[in-house]
């Protein structure tokens, strides 16, 4: 027996509301969110774009957990969380890209610090 298509619509597959995902998305988030303070401490005591760069991406991280949170707690609809997590995935995988091609040996000479 096949299930019905409205098993699989967007209702029947909805996070509103789910303490399990809630939870997951909370000790996710605290997790990257102990990320993100320890990255802003490294670039306080460095200032150097590539610590700023990194900070920029686990702070992208930090948005993606808010992100979820606020979808599960039914302020984000579905389509609008869609779009801004692959929004920050790409935001989080260029930056990361950037600042290994900026800083690797042998790269720009312009790209120091």
């Amino acid at each position: 027996m096949r299930p019905s298509t409205a098993a699989f619509s967007a209702a029947g597959w909805g996070v509103e509301g789910s303490l399990p995902i809630l939870a997951v998305v909370v000790v996710a988030g605290i997790g990257t969110g102990l990320l993100f303070l320890v990255s802003l401490v490294a670039y306080g005591r460095r200032r150097s774009r590539r610590h700023l760069l990194i900070s920029v991406a686990v702070g992208a991280l930090l948005a993606r957990s808010v992100v979820g949170a606020g979808t599960v707690l039914g302020y984000v609809p579905m389509p609008v969380h869609h779009f801004l997590a692959h929004s920050l995935d790409f935001l989080i995988a260029a930056t990361v890209l950037y600042a290994v091609y900026a800083y690797a040996p042998g790269s720009i000479p312009s790209a120091s610090g």
